[in-house]
């Protein structure tokens, strides 16, 4: 769709088939996200047994997930349900910041949880004295920071930009690079600079959290056979995650690299990319991990007998 003036609104292209089938699996997916990542932020703040630091950033890390997907999913499902889904020109650059602090906030959260980790086996005679309250604090503010500055300076390179058609962003949300190719004019620096500090997100909070993994394997290695499988067991869940994360990121960043790489295929990479994560944290921290399991219980076990209580006092009518 060409347009004779400024552009003042974006048509998202999305899936072009399947529509039918897409539409109930995201949604689903979607639901469990909200459903999965809730229950974690509730039990963390509601469970006086959930107060060690690593949940604490755990719940974090959640919040983070449900917003990340929020700003993009839903907006995804309403394009299944319309022949041609639009977004104004403020919402678009609006979701791309968003999109990309949150996902950039998500890597600063594993990259805390990291050291967190790291603290409490090389050091765990230190650990209660450093890992205070404002530590907590500072370390989170500094994750979300982290997100909310890497995206800023590309957003306002893209946002000057003269946009006079065509308008139509081949993705299924507002992504820098699709939106900003649709400029006429030139966007080298744009690239650049989006491509610069994509890297330096990807590429620092990575050696951060190798460094505190090999740290804490070199550590673990000097323990005996039973601290090493109690160590070892707090780590695998963060493992696991960070390497479905990272593992996608890097599948996304080949999929645009790579001039001859199917449109359809880089949209599900893409797709994948921002809900996978999201949806499998709460079940690889709750499967894998007692304390949750417990807390779970806990929780279920003072609601049913709420509910039984409240019928109790229910005074009857004759």
């Amino acid at each position: 769709m060409n347009t004779t003036g400024q552009v003042t609104f974006f048509i998202i292209e999305g899936f072009k088939e399947r529509k039918l089938i897409l539409f109930p699996l995201f949604l689903i997916m979607y639901i469990l996200i909200l459903v999965g990542n809730s229950m974690i932020i509730y039990l963390v703040r509601t469970d006086a047994k959930l107060n060690s630091p690593m949940y604490f950033f755990l719940h974090n890390l959640s919040f983070s997930d449900i917003i990340y997907t929020t700003t993009t999913v839903p907006n995804m499902l309403s394009g299944f349900l319309v022949e041609v889904k639009t977004i104004s020109k403020a919402g678009c650059f609006t979701q791309m910041y968003v999109f990309l602090s949150m996902g950039t906030t998500g890597r600063g959260l594993l990259t805390v949880m990291a050291f967190d980790r790291y603290l409490a086996i090389c050091n765990p005679l230190r650990y209660t004295s450093v890992m205070t309250w404002k530590a907590r604090y500072l370390l989170i503010l500094s994750a979300w920071a982290f997100g909310w500055f890497i995206p800023f300076k590309a957003l306002m390179l893209a946002l000057p930009l003269p946009f006079c058609g065509p308008n139509i962003v081949k993705h299924i949300l507002c992504d820098h690079t699709s939106v900003v190719r649709l400029a006429c004019t030139d966007i080298t620096i744009n690239g650049v600079v989006a491509l610069t500090f994509a890297l330096i997100a990807l590429i620092s909070t990575f050696l951060l959290i190798l460094t505190s993994y090999i740290l804490i394997g070199k550590a673990i290695s000097k323990m005996g056979s039973v601290e090493r499988r109690k160590a070892a067991a707090t780590c695998v869940s963060h493992l696991i995650v960070v390497t479905i994360s990272f593992s996608c990121a890097t599948c996304v960043y080949i999929s645009y690299r790579v001039p001859s790489f199917d449109a359809e295929a880089r949209l599900i990479i893409a797709v994948l990319y921002s809900v996978l994560t999201p949806l499998l944290n709460p079940f690889i921290y709750s499967l894998r991990n007692k304390e949750l399991q417990d807390a779970m219980k806990r929780a279920f076990c003072r609601s049913t007998s709420g509910s039984s209580m409240a019928r109790k006092t229910v005074p009857s009518v004759s």
